[in-house]
Formats: C-alpha cells, structure tokens, sequence
C-alpha cells in the first residue's frame, strides 16, 4: 500500500518509523518547498541570489530581461526548502552589497520565525496560542446587519455577558457604522454612544477586552479614559493625525485596518495592481510609519479590510491568500462576518442569513494562520474554529 501523506503529520511520521533523533530536523528542513516574493531587487542582486539558490539545490524566477541586466530591478520569486534557505544565507551573509544584506536579515527573520503578541497598556499580553474571537457590539442605528444594532447599556451589557460567556476574548464597539455607503456622525455623538457602555462593561467585567472601532482620536481617547484597551481605526491610522498620539501616550495596540477613501466613496476605488500586494505594501509603509513614531511592533495588530475599497473577487483573493498577510509577523485580524461578499458568492442573500458563509471564512482564517476574528455570532463562530483547530492539532 503506498499513500500520500498529510504535511503537518510528516514529524509524527518520522517518528513512527523510527528514525534517529538527530536525523528528525534535516528530513523536516527537507519536508516542504516554500515560495518567497521578494520585490524591486536590483538586478546584479537578483542574479548572484538565483545562481546561489540554484547551487543550493533549490530554485528562482525572476524577470527574463535580469540575465543581461537589461532593466535596473526586478521582482523574483524563490523556490526552496528550509536546507535550501539555509545554504543560501549562509552565502548572504557575507555580501554586503546589492542590498543583499537587507534581503539577507529579511530573509532570515522570516525563516527564523517571530513570535507574534499583543500587549495591553495593563501589562496584559495575548499570545494567541489559539484563534481570538472578538464579538461585534454595533451602537448604531444604521449597521448593515440589523439583529446586531444596540440602543441602551442594559442591552449591551446583556449582549456582552452572552458574548464572554460563548468565547469571545474581546467586545468590539463602535458608536458609527462605516459599510459602504454610511454617513459620518459627530464625534459628540460618537462619544455619547460608546462611552456608557465601555463604562458599564468595565464595572461589570474589570477584566474584559475591549477594543473601539473609531477613526477618530477625541473618542478614542474618551474610550480609552471609560477602560477601552485596544484602538481599531478602519483607516490605518490615516485620517486622525493625533490618532498614533493617543495610542503611543496611552500606550494601548492599535488595530491596523487598508482601507481607500471614505465609507461614501470606497467601493469607487477598487482598482489595483494587484490586490494582495498593494494591501501588503500598504500595511507594511503603515507599521514603518509608525514605527518611526514610536509604535513598538507588540501594539500593532493587521486586517486586510474585507469589504472596504475592494469587490467580492478581490475580498475573496485576500481571504484565499491570507498566509501571505500573516506572513509579515504581525497578528492578523480577519473581519469578514456577514459581509456582502458573502451575500454575492451564496445568490445575493440578505446579511440574516450569512452565518453559514461566515463559518466558513472563519475556519480560512484558522487554516491561514491568522490570529484574530471579528464576528456577530460568537458562539457559532467558537464552535467552528475550536473544532477544527482540534483537529488540525491531532494530525
């Protein structure tokens, strides 16, 4: 009998076979190619990395045109194995020029692996050893899904202690809907919907996790001030100049959202070059922005923004290539709950009736290896996701 066997069972495997234990990691630096993208590498670089790779037993593709340096950079893509990557690096490490060392520390941060964590101002730290669920509580008259809209603290508070109480490790309120198409409210207003309710859960849950969804920075502060402990800003920080203040004088993680232009006109600007690239690219000048300013990488948090300035194919390529997303190191927060990709891929239903579709971006998210999601149905998302990380652990 011969069959095929699961990747993430190879080490189990091995282990069944019998084989010495010093032998275990080479077959498993041996046990899976790895594609790497790596953009506008000057052309010479390119070279000296594809004659490298190739020597190593691995391989590369960049742009025809790199063999003659007849273009001054070029993207290439690498094809190895663990072994294969070790041998290059060490062939890195002592170019230093071409911008090879940059590629070389890139490279092997990647390879070496970073360990991904979220630290509250309180000292608090969430190490996602499984999926974090974070349950959506809407003090809005206008969300897109109505079932999911609050109007008193005795409601929410009810809500919150079903969300706590099903999984959930962070309530994420928001005084001001942002689907396409929603008109902007005062922050005034903004402030007077969200606050009382922090408040209240606060009193009733001094431990809870609360994150406010606002592009603006007075309520984030106020939030901030009634016990919120996580910013999540649907514009990446772009619209409010004091917003990256806040954070860093509050010293609260912020949750990195790609977004284009505003909640009037997003679904306008969906061209790209290509999606998943430009919300990478994106994300990444943001962290180094603010980086720059003083936002240490443990307070920073990414979502590709499902839904905001892109159509159901292009939320959709993201979803399907999410891994590239975590790759970069950071926690990643899909937020894709009931949305109208959902509603467009099942027949145009209506959002009361996308739990199902939900799930199933949800469990993605695990196998991607994402690190959060933002949903409606607490419950029903938990029982998925915790069902199949079961199963994904025993293999």
């Amino acid at each position: 009998m011969i069959r095929r066997i699961n990747r993430a069972s190879l080490g189990a495997e091995l282990k069944k076979i019998g084989i010495h234990p010093a032998s275990y990691p080479i077959f498993m630096n041996k046990s899976e190619i790895i594609p790497f993208k790596l953009l506008g590498v000057r052309t010479p670089a390119a070279n000296i990395i594809k004659q490298e790779i190739l020597a190593a037993g691995g391989d590369c593709a960049v742009h025809a045109g790199c063999i003659n340096c007849g273009l001054e950079y070029t993207d290439l893509l690498l094809l190895g194995t663990r072994k294969h990557y070790n041998i290059l690096l060490a062939k890195l490490k002592i170019m230093n020029y071409f911008g090879l060392a940059k590629i070389y520390k890139e490279l092997q941060e990647f390879l070496t692996g970073q360990e991904v964590q979220t630290v509250l101002a309180d000292g608090r730290c969430l190490k996602y050893e499984q999926l974090a669920i974070m349950g959506i509580l809407n003090i809005t008259p206008d969300s897109f899904y109505a079932q999911s809209r609050i109007e008193n603290v005795k409601d929410a508070v009810r809500n919150v202690s079903k969300m706590l109480e099903d999984g959930a490790s962070i309530i994420d309120i928001g005084g001001e809907s942002t689907r396409p198409g929603s008109n902007q409210v005062t922050t005034d207003e903004e402030i007077s919907r969200v606050v009382p309710i922090i408040q209240a859960i606060k009193k009733e849950w001094p431990k809870s996790i609360i994150s406010i969804d606002t592009y603006h920075a007075r309520t984030a502060e106020q939030a901030i001030k009634a016990g919120a402990d996580i910013i999540n800003d649907v514009t990446g920080m772009t619209y409010d100049d004091d917003m990256a203040k806040i954070a860093i004088h509050y010293d609260v993680p912020v949750v990195l959202m790609h977004m284009r232009g505003t909640p009037q006109n997003m679904q306008q600007l969906t061209t790209y070059n290509n999606v998943i690239e430009d919300v990478c690219s994106y994300l990444s000048k943001q962290v180094e922005l603010l980086a720059a300013k003083g936002l240490e990488k443990n307070k920073i948090i990414l979502d590709p923004g499902i839904g905001f300035a892109k159509n159901a194919k292009q939320n959709l390529a993201l979803m399907g290539r999410l891994e590239e997303l975590v790759s970069l190191g950071y926690p990643v927060l899909l937020a894709a709950s009931r949305k109208s990709t959902i509603g467009s891929v099942l027949g145009d239903i209506p959002a009361e009736e996308r739990l199902y579709g939900t799930l199933a971006t949800s469990c993605q998210a695990v196998y991607a290896g994402a690190h959060l999601i933002r949903v409606h149905d607490v419950k029903a998302n938990a029982d998925a996701v915790r069902m199949l990380e079961a199963i994904l652990k025993c293999q």
